[in-house]
């Protein structure tokens, strides 16, 4: 078991976010000591794990929740969803990286304006949360 200073420490969240999670519902510690410390598992160090890769992808707090207490929900399928945004995420970062380098290279007369879509990812992203139930 695991106090809330030693996962903020571990993972790099906030104490007040723990906190937060805790009172909204999102993440609740598999126990509270008899000092009122809040302790969490391992179980609960893998659902704020995926707790943190559906923020990087932008998800809402409420729509993290939703899915993870979807009774359909299975933690395999969502990292592969995950993945698959990540990678999306990461080919639209380097497709906006070679813009702005060729932009730095040869001027602004290089334009290419269908780096700044996203709509592939917003369509994938929607799916997901449809799949959960959102």
């Amino acid at each position: 078991m695991r106090t809330v200073h030693e996962v903020s420490r571990l993972t790099g969240v906030s104490i007040r976010a723990l906190h937060h999670y805790d009172k909204i519902g999102l993440l609740h510690p598999a126990q509270i000591s008899d000092a009122g410390y809040r302790l969490y598992d391992d179980t609960d160090l893998e659902r704020l794990q995926c707790i943190l890769f559906f923020k990087e992808l932008q998800f809402s707090l409420k729509e993290i929740r939703q899915m993870l207490d979807s009774p359909d929900f299975d933690y395999g399928s969502a990292l592969k969803q995950q993945i698959i945004l990540l990678e999306m995420k990461m080919e639209r970062l380097q497709n906006l990286l070679d813009l702005a380098r060729g932009i730095q290279t040869i001027g602004v007369k290089h334009m290419d304006f269908t780096v700044f879509d996203t709509k592939k990812m917003d369509e994938y992203k929607q799916q997901a949360k449809e799949s959960w139930g959102i």
